[in-house]
């Protein structure tokens, strides 16, 4: 596969446990459809359901397809200000240089704030149980005796 901005070939590489290919010019790397979403779950566990949308703002660029020779399409990556290319027939996504390192701290992001609204909800969900419960109550009542 020939890398879309420099025509070059794309060696084999690990970048974070998954082999992509990268360009040994400009360094940038070709991630197969199914690799991106491994990327991701090296620092996301809540599932695809909780990851949100991926595709934002998708405009066609000159940029071609390693895999099928169609034109890339630039987008907004889950709503961050993150843009990467995608291949429309759903080959893979095209990153320049270090923006997989990128993706995982804004997936790391994306976990802990996950976190933190989960730990908020429990909390504000045993609030409400303790003030439902009947010592709550009695307790409230015996005040304003």
């Amino acid at each position: 596969m020939q890398c879309p901005m420099c025509n070059v070939e794309l060696t084999p590489t690990v970048r974070h446990k998954l082999t992509v290919g990268c360009c040994p010019s400009c360094k940038g790397m070709w991630l197969e459809a199914r690799e991106l979403g491994e990327l991701e779950d090296e620092v996301f566990d809540f599932g695809e359901h909780a990851k949100g949308t991926l595709v934002v703002d998708a405009t066609p660029t000159a940029d071609k397809c390693p895999a099928c020779r169609a034109a890339l399409q630039r987008f907004r990556y889950r709503f961050y200000d993150l843009q990467m290319e995608l291949c429309p027939s759903g080959h893979g996504y095209w990153l320049e240089d270090n923006e997989d390192t990128r993706v995982l701290e804004l997936m790391n992001r994306e976990e802990q704030d996950l976190k933190r609204k989960l730990r908020a909800e429990d909390r504000w969900a045993s609030l409400l149980k303790h003030m439902r419960s009947r010592s709550f109550f009695d307790k409230l009542r015996d005040l304003f005796r």
